[in-house]
């Protein structure tokens, strides 16, 4: 009969293999980045791993023996992985065979990772139909069930249709998710949210991308990635002017940074900013190109980091916020032009998912911002990189909540197609490989979830590493949606590939998860791994 795995078994490998980890660590602090990108990627994404793998463990520590069971297998995927590194590339990293560790590590993996452990957690997920019940304080299961019900009765029915037809995320939507206070819940109660902070707003997001990533559980980020810049360097007049109608949901955002021949290098955009005065008002005239900025035509403002000083020699610090005000397009294309002659357009660009609140490419043509729309006005300009970045954080913790929604749907549906799908004579689920593979399925998400949850809860501590935490979540759970949407599409055989089912809507929508936020690479090279590293 199989044993539960110890906890101070897990607890005692997490030890081991934070010591070799540590080790690699070291050795990678005396060379360059860019002298070993493919190391440092590979320790970036171990890290995470053994991350996620101890907050697993400790979320499990109250939840029960199935996350336990998860806890322990997760780990010894963890310290698979490492071994592996040891015998492959072991010298690269400063690790020799003499490091291994003894005979109890190697027996817990072996233990832990038993085909029959993996086949009992994929029936025990059969079993609840693939939902997701992990307990959580009593507030956050509220927050939860509220959600799901909103979800489920108001935009379950329409997201299949939004997706094949490319269509725009229905106002009802907005509307109802600002009466709710859904767009809020991390704003402070001074300025109009609830303040409820991050764990509810990871949450909500997570439910809501459950159901639609594109028609739904995006529509919280763009206003939180402003959210956040305006309460890391706004002024009290900006604050007091924005918060509230972000909170409510009566504005909508677009969030305006990559450019045609920009994307992770954010430090190097051109779009530029000039001074200049339109009657009578000072301000500034905003000219060049933008790219992939997600719900552009719908949004009331956009939030664009633009170029104040000429000297692109000064990279980063050259660079500004800017609060910019445009009317509201339904449609796949727009165009806007001001009495001063200024002019915006934008037009979507076709993708095979994430569709709901389609990506422009936009063209600022002088296009006037008064001066009080610069975040942080005068004491902002040189901070827009920053400020940026502090928003990106929040929209990178949203990004992994985002991804956890699009994975927990396929389980869902994965696990409902193999209980009531029948071949050679047997419901599929009887089959030992799909048990295992529902039990590996729900083990990455298990992971995924613990630390999106931890790194929520660091976040709203407003803890030091919060920003590395944000973007190592997002950095695990982008991943695991990509694998779990796969999987399951291969677990609904020729089906999955037809867009009846669901799952097929998951795949393409997982696609663009480890794409937008931080591209992987760049999250694993310059921000994770430097992180790791400083």
């Amino acid at each position: 009969m199989l044993s539960p795995i110890p906890v101070k078994h897990t607890e005692e490998t997490l030890e081991a293999l934070d010591a070799l980890m540590q080790k690699a660590i070291a050795h990678a602090r005396v060379r360059e980045i860019d002298e070993q990108q493919v190391g440092v990627a590979r320790i970036a994404d171990l890290a995470t791993r053994l991350r996620a793998a101890r907050d697993l463990l400790e979320y499990a520590r109250e939840a029960g023996e199935l996350y336990q069971e998860q806890a322990g297998v997760f780990t010894a995927q963890v310290a698979a992985d490492i071994l592996q590194l040891i015998g492959v590339h072991g010298p690269e990293h400063g690790l020799e065979d003499a490091d291994l560790p003894g005979s109890e590590p190697q027996s817990f993996v072996r233990e832990a990772l038993r085909d029959e452990r993996l086949r009992s957690i994929g029936r025990q997920v059969a079993a609840q139909r693939g939902r997701n019940n992990c307990p959580l304080e009593e507030d956050y299961e509220l927050t939860r069930d509220a959600v799901r019900t909103f979800a489920e009765s108001e935009v379950t029915p329409h997201a299949e249709r939004i997706h094949r037809n490319d269509e725009l995320v229905p106002e009802e939507f907005i509307q109802k998710m600002g009466e709710l206070g859904y767009f809020g819940l991390s704003v402070p109660e001074e300025y109009g949210g609830s303040g409820m902070g991050e764990l509810p707003m990871v949450i909500t997001t997570e439910e809501l991308s459950r159901v639609s990533l594109a028609a739904a559980g995006s529509l919280i980020t763009r206003p939180e990635i402003l959210s956040k810049a305006l309460l890391a360097g706004g002024t009290l007049a900006q604050k007091q002017e924005w918060l509230p109608k972000l909170a409510s949901g009566e504005i909508m955002v677009g969030i305006s940074v990559t450019e045609p021949n920009v994307g992770s290098d954010v430090a190097s955009v051109k779009c530029r900013a000039e001074p200049h005065t339109e009657d009578g008002v000072d301000g500034y005239r905003i000219t060049g190109p933008k790219s992939w900025c997600t719900f552009a035509g719908r949004a009331d403002v956009l939030a664009v980091l633009c170029r104040t000083d000429p000297d692109s020699s000064r990279g980063a610090r050259g660079l500004s916020l800017f609060i910019v005000e445009k009317p509201a397009f339904h449609g796949h294309e727009f165009e806007v032009t001001q009495p001063g002659g200024g002019k915006l357009s934008g037009k979507a660009d076709a993708t095979p998912g994430y569709r709901g609140m389609h990506s422009f490419t936009l063209n600022f043509e002088g296009y006037f911002v008064p001066k009080q729309n610069l975040v942080g006005e005068e004491q902002g300009l040189g901070r827009g990189f920053y400020l940026q970045m502090d928003g990106f954080a929040a929209g990178r913790l949203q990004t992994g909540a985002r991804a956890c929604g699009v994975a927990q749907a396929a389980l869902e549906k994965s696990t409902e197609y193999v209980l009531d799908r029948a071949q050679f004579g047997r419901s599929v689920i009887e089959f030992q490989l799909t048990q295992y593979k529902l039990g590996w399925m729900a083990t990455q998400l298990a992971a995924a979830r613990a630390i999106t949850y931890a790194a929520a809860a660091a976040m709203h501590r407003e803890e030091p590493a919060a920003a590395l935490y944000a973007a190592q979540c997002k950095l695990l759970a982008c991943d695991v949606a990509v694998e779990v949407t796969l999987e399951g599409q291969l677990l609904h055989g020729g089906w999955g590939y037809a867009e009846e089912y669901a799952i097929s809507r998951y795949v393409v929508d997982a696609q663009v998860l480890p794409i937008f936020e931080g591209v992987k690479p760049i999250l694993q090279l310059k921000v994770v791994g430097r992180s790791l590293l400083s």
